[in-house]
């Protein structure tokens, strides 16, 4: 399965001090899925200590 690319405009992401690139949740929405990484702004409630996404 293919994921479809998806063009950064401004917002979508900052860097920390240390260089890491994060991503917002403007990106993380725009996207449209969660990835189940722990991201720091996901937008889908992703809980990885119960492997579970928030209920809507």
């Amino acid at each position: 399965m293919f994921k479809k690319k998806i063009e950064m405009i401004e917002g979508d992401y900052y860097k920390t001090e240390e260089g890491y690139i994060v991503f917002t949740e403007q990106y993380l929405l725009r996207r449209g899925y969660c990835c189940k990484n722990g991201c720091k702004h996901c937008p889908y409630g992703y809980d990885p200590k119960t492997d579970r996404l928030k209920k809507r």
